[in-house]
Formats: structure tokens, C-alpha cells, sequence
């Protein structure tokens, strides 16, 4: 089903690779203010591509690219690769030491109405209207989307393995964990690479934004191309693949915060909690997320005098009146988003996307000093989801709130780059043959 292509990554000179971790940052979604001033003080951080600043960030960013290729401070690789990429880290609560196992590649941008590349959460449009500029003035794929594949086999982690004996550059990122890339040239098992993808179904773990700028980008350039063949480099995307079936996909919870509700009363609110959720005051918020653990339809909120443990009556569900099917109406996040943020804060389903009164924020502690200082009404602390709910998502053609998941660790941007650019795109004559 999936098409890949191996690709020449550009990527930070061999000298300037010896301190890659001045160089890497985080993706555009996830980058903190703070996060941003401090990269933003090296004049060589992938950021001023990613994340470019001021007015006419896009075109500003295009010229810098095109100053970093003529000086040299970027390079194109000479053959076609798939690009490995392990991530080594731990997670709070356990002793296990994590690692997971992917590799960097092209993809053919499918539509959604083809199955090809399956989605599970909604987007925000004006993240994606940013992703779409940004890739029309550079040109360049900045970061891989994350997607995933099953195959209970583990066919493709044998080659992965053997490359990563000769890594070529590791780091430690913003997020504490460990980023090492490896690379595969050799013709035969990269072929080996694109006949298992050839006949697997993706899901779209991380980067829905992204790829709907590539898909946006895709019918651009194609209604403006008369000689269109469907081989340009525009009707690809950078994409970190990995597998689904094994024990180091963590997803994490992400939390709603609440904010700039006119005529908010917390009274008001709490009591007509009553109606769909049993209610129980906890006297330490700090625990509220271990109270909710594992409880299905579970909630926690922090307010400004005092915090809840709520979980849906098991009756109340039947009076949920979005159109989904049986198995999308009992996701955690389909109650939250339906009996709390609709029916009790008064933000339509349609309107919530784009709502200025809902933002997202992974941490707890976060979560709780936003509620202390007031800067805003309330958080509402979800629950993490399993892989099965995700993929059970997207069999159903339907998608869930958007940021409902947050698949950790995330990947970092600056390792290397993805020109779809046709001079760029195209592989050289000289290189093995791939098909």
C-alpha cells in the first residue's frame, strides 16, 4: 500500500556535527517560548528553519537555507539512504531503560480517502496554514512526521541493528534522551525496506499538521504542473517510521487547560457536574492523576479553590449525541471533550479546534501552577491511550479531539533535512538502482 523512497538528506557539515547538540531543537508544536530565546541566540540552530521569527518568518527562513547550502554549513548527501534512528530514554515511575527503533524515509503523500496513511486526532488550522508557508518558500522538509507500521515479524530491526553498529552522530535533546542516527547505502537492503512498507497501512502518530501541509502542498503544485507524473518530489514527505508492535511506543497524556471563559463561575460549574459525573472532592491535587489511573471515563480538575476527582455515570453515555460510532463515543476524551467542554463550558464539537479558550499542556505541574497564578480557569487531567484505542481510531475513519496523544519521546529536528526540490529530489544517475 505505502510507498517509500530512500533520499540524499541534507545535513550539518562533518565539523559542525561534532557538537550536534547545539544544533538539534524541539518540533514547532511542542518548542517552549523559553525553549525558543535560548536557540534562537546560535545563528546555526535548525530552529531558524523550523521555527523562523519575526515578519515574513517563511521567506526569511528560505533565504537562510539557501546561505547555509553556498557556505557549506549544509551538505547533501552523494547516495540515496534510509536514514536509522534510535531513541534512548527512560520514563518517570519506571526502571526500564527504553528504546525505539526507526528509520528516516520519503513517503508518497496519500490522500486520507485512499487508507494509505491513516490519521486519528484533528488539527489546528492555523498550525497547518504556518507548515504549508514554510514548505512553499523553502522547499524543505525541516523535521520527519512520525508514523507507524505493524509487523509482529520485526523483520526490518535486523538490518536497523547492524547499521547502528556504525552510528554516525548521537546527541542528548531538550527532552533528556538519547538521538543516534545511523545510516543504510547498501541497494539490496533498502529494497528489502520498501517491499515491507509496500504492502502496510500508516498511522499517523505525530505530525498530522505537517502532513496536511505536504497534502495542501501536493494538489498546489500539481494543479500548476501541466506535465504532472506523480514522481516529483513534491508528492513526497519525510516520515520516521517505526513499529507499532513493540514495548518502547509510549504515549503520553496530554491535559486541557481552560482559559478566558466569560462569566465563568466555579460554583455554577461544579454543581452541574453533578448531572453526568459522580464527583469527588480530593483534598491533594498532586494526586489526582494517580486517583484517576486506570479508571475508565476518569477525570481530574484543578480550579482555583479546589480539585476533583469526576467520572462519567456509566448511564450518561447513552445521551451523547455526536454522530460517531459505538466504539468512539466510549473514548475517554470523545466524554471529556462532549459533557464537559460542550455541554457544560458551552464550546460546540465544531468549534473546539479552533477555539482561543482551550490550550494543551503535557505537564502536570504545569497544569497545577497555571491554576495556582490564576492565568487560567481550570485543567482538566486526562488519562493516557493505548496504542489499540489509536488504531481502533482509525479503522473507524473517524478522528479524535485534537493533541490527544502525545507519543514520546518526540523526534527532534536538525539531524538532517528533506529537499523536495526537483534538482534536489531527483536521484542521480551514478546511484544503485532502488526499484
Amino acid at each position: 500500500m505505502a510507498e517509500i523512497k530512500p533520499f540524499r538528506a541534507w545535513r550539518y557539515n562533518e565539523a559542525l556535527t561534532q557538537k550536534i547538540d547545539s544544533l538539534t531543537s524541539p518540533l514547532f508544536d511542542v518548542v517552549s517560548d523559553k525553549q525558543r530565546k535560548a536557540l534562537y541566540q546560535n545563528p546555526l540552530n535548525s530552529i531558524h528553519l523550523s521555527v523562523p521569527q519575526g515578519p515574513n518568518a517563511a521567506t526569511k527562513a528560505a533565504l537562510l537555507l539557501e546561505q547555509w547550502k553556498k557556505s557549506g554549513t549544509l551538505i547533501q548527501d552523494k547516495l540515496p539512504a534510509i536514514y536509522v534512528y534510535y531513541q534512548y530514554f527512560k520514563v518517570a515511575g519506571s526502571t526500564k531503560d527504553y528504546c525505539r527503533k526507526g528509520f528516516i524515509c520519503h513517503i508518497r503523500t496519500y490522500d486520507w480517502e485512499e487508507n494509505v496513511i491513516l490519521r486519528h486526532e484533528s488539527t489546528i488550522p492555523k498550525a497547518v496554514n504556518d507548515r504549508i508557508e514554510l514548505l512553499e518558500k523553502t522547499e524543505l522538509q525541516v523535521s520527519p512526521t512520525h508514523g507507524l507500521y505493524t509487523d509482529a515479524s520485526f523483520e526490518l530491526e535486523t538490518h536497523m541493528d547492524e547499521a547502528m553498529r556504525a552510528p554516525w552522530y548521537e546527541s542528548e535533546d531538550y527532552q533528556g534522551v538519547r538521538d543516534v542516527l545511523a545510516v543504510i547505502h547498501d541497494a539490496a537492503v533498502i529494497k528489502k525496506f520498501v517491499e515491507v512498507i509496500a504492502s502496510k497501512q500508516i498511522i499517523l502518530a505525530d505530525g498530522h499538521h505537517r502532513y496536511e501541509g505536504s497534502l495542501f502542498y501536493k494538489h498546489q503544485q500539481k494543479q500548476a504542473n501541466p506535465n504532472h507524473t506523480g514522481n516529483e518530489g513534491y508528492n513526497f514527505h519525510l516520515m520516521y517510521l517505526t513499529n507499532t508492535e513493540t514495548d518502547d511506543l509510549r504515549i503520553l497524556p496530554t491535559h486541557r487547560l481552560i482559559h478566558d471563559l466569560p462569566d465563568f463561575s466555579e460554583a455554577k460549574f461544579v454543581a452541574q457536574l453533578q448531572s453526568d459525573f459522580i464527583v469527588k472532592e480530593i483534598e491533594d491535587a498532586d494526586t489526582v492523576y494517580e486517583i484517576i489511573l486506570g479508571k475508565k471515563w476518569a477525570f481530574g480538575i484543578l480550579l482555583k479553590n479546589r480539585t476533583l476527582k469526576v467520572r462519567l455515570k456509566p448511564e450518561a453515555l447513552s445521551t451523547l449525541k455526536w454522530n460517531f460510532p459505538q466504539q468512539i463515543k466510549e473514548l475517554d476524551l470523545t466524554v471529556l471533550h462532549y459533557f464537559i467542554i460542550e455541554k457544560l463550558l458551552g464550546i460546540p464539537g465544531k468549534d473546539q479546534r479552533k477555539s482561543e479558550n482551550i490550550s494543551f499542556d503535557r505537564s502536570f505541574s504545569d497544569c497545577l501552577a497555571k491554576v495556582i497564578r490564576e492565568e487560567v480557569q481550570m485543567a482538566i487531567i486526562t488519562q493516557d491511550i493505548s496504542i489499540e484505542d489509536v488504531k481502533r481510531v482509525c479503522a473507524s475513519g473517524y478522528t479524535m479531539p485534537q493533541k490527544s496523544t502525545y507519543f514520546y519521546p518526540k523526534v527532534v529536528c536538525g539531524l538532517l533535512f528533506s529537499s523536495v526540490r526537483e534538482s534536489e529530489f531527483a536521484i542521480p544517475d551514478f546511484a544503485p538502482n532502488f526499484r
